[in-house]
């Protein structure tokens, strides 16, 4: 076996607050009918790998029930291998501790290299190239990385590298950061030099940005990979909302092809009927899931299966996930809303200009953005204005919703 293919999938994604509240961050629905680790699997069986341990952790059930026996990316073959590696001694401390946990995993399938790689982005990408570039070079490690905006440096391992696209400068997460070239968190290692630094190298939360990379920085060759095409981290309500919209957008202008039939993004689909589009509705740039009935107007909105929007409802740039109804006269506009909601007579969702940040989490909920948990019922008539966090057990004593308000 040349190369064996481990997801990171055990993180919570604090960021994402509510929506990661009862799911790990890469089984958070994306695009409509897929989740995010979908992206991720994909990429593996389309570039031709079929070994795959999946390393999960917090809240495991819904990824789980979603990957199944891996039939849908084509895993449950007699020559692949599909395995969900859960801790069995004590919690994942670190994505390397993660690795180091399952070592025995890695050491019986014995593969060439190790492919490392995140659960939680969004991106097509053939790792066969990456993979062709890291032996071509010697390699010891391989880091496939992307320039990011300036501002957002210091949510990422940050490098340097020469004209060689030789590594020589690694800094985790920087304050400031005096270059824009991001770790991608996708890593090709040898084996033998992976096992080697996670064993080697102590550390009670040991992770590769902060202790395995520097380790071998001082010691061996580590070579970039750079990666041009779309890539996202939808880690946080702006970027998971506007990463959305984007995909609404005409077919010229769309970032993120998912209509490639040479590249097909593989989901566990629900069996649903048709969309309906009812003789009043007006719909405009969206993205509409099997099982839909849409009677009322949806403009640059993203609904997952099963929602069913009704007369003289709006919904405006949102995302609207499964079975959720929008009830007559019902008002949303930039809002993420979970699973199995009920939006009731006259709700409005997104009301005035007021965008304060959110008063008990101002680092995720800051640009207008209303977020509402799975199953919540909203009154008849209740005005939610703007930056809001309406978690799955909220009660409403009001009428009002003020501005960066949190209802638990």
């Amino acid at each position: 076996m040349e190369t064996l293919a481990l997801i990171l999938a055990g993180g919570r994604g604090s960021r994402l607050d509510i929506l990661s509240e009862k799911r790990v961050k890469p089984a958070v629905p994306f695009a409509g009918k897929y989740r995010i680790v979908d992206f991720t699997l994909s990429n593996c069986t389309n570039s031709g790998i079929y070994n795959i341990g999946i390393l999960t952790q917090y809240l495991p059930l819904s990824l789980n029930e979603h990957i199944g026996m891996g039939k849908e990316w084509d895993l449950d073959r007699r020559d692949s291998s599909l395995s969900l590696l859960q801790p069995y001694k004590e919690w994942y401390a670190g994505t390397a501790d993660a690795v180091l946990q399952n070592i025995e995993f890695i050491k019986r399938k014995n593969p060439k290299h190790v492919l490392i790689l995140s659960g939680d982005h969004v991106y097509k990408m053939d790792y066969r190239k990456m993979i062709d570039f890291h032996e071509k070079n010697g390699a010891s490690l391989t880091i496939a990385v992307q320039p990011v905006p300036w501002k957002d440096t210091h949510h990422f391992g940050i490098l340097t590298s020469d004209e060689n696209n030789k590594i020589t400068k690694w800094t985790e997460k920087p304050k400031e950061a005096d270059s824009n070239l991001a770790s991608m968190g996708i890593y090709v290692f040898n084996t033998d030099v992976l096992l080697d630094a996670i064993t080697k190298v102590k550390d009670p939360n040991l992770d590769f940005g902060k202790h395995i990379i520097p380790h071998l920085l001082k010691t061996t060759d580590l070579y970039t990979y750079v990666f041009e095409d779309y890539w996202k981290d939808v880690g946080t309500y702006d970027a998971y909302l506007d990463a959305s919209i984007e995909l609404t957008t005409t077919v010229d202008k769309i970032k993120l092809d998912m209509y490639d039939q040479s590249w097909k993004i593989h989901t566990k689909s629900e069996e649903r009927p048709s969309v309906k589009i009812g003789s009043k509705a007006t719909i405009s740039q969206a993205l509409i899931s099997n099982g839909c009935i849409i009677a009322g107007n949806v403009k640059r909105s993203v609904l997952s299966p099963g929602v069913i929007i009704h007369p003289g409802a709006t919904v405006i740039d949102s995302v609207i996930l499964n079975d959720t109804e929008i009830m007559p006269g019902a008002y949303i506009e930039r809002a993420i809303i979970d699973k199995r909601c009920k939006i009731l007579e006259n709700v409005v969702i997104g009301d005035g200009k007021d965008i304060s940040p959110n008063i008990d989490n101002p680092e995720v909920l800051f640009s207008g953005i209303n977020v509402v948990g799975s199953g919540v019922t909203i009154p008849r008539g209740t005005v939610i204005e703007r930056n809001c966090r309406i978690f799955s057990t909220a009660k409403f004593d009001s009428k009002v919703i003020k501005t960066g308000s949190t209802l638990k």
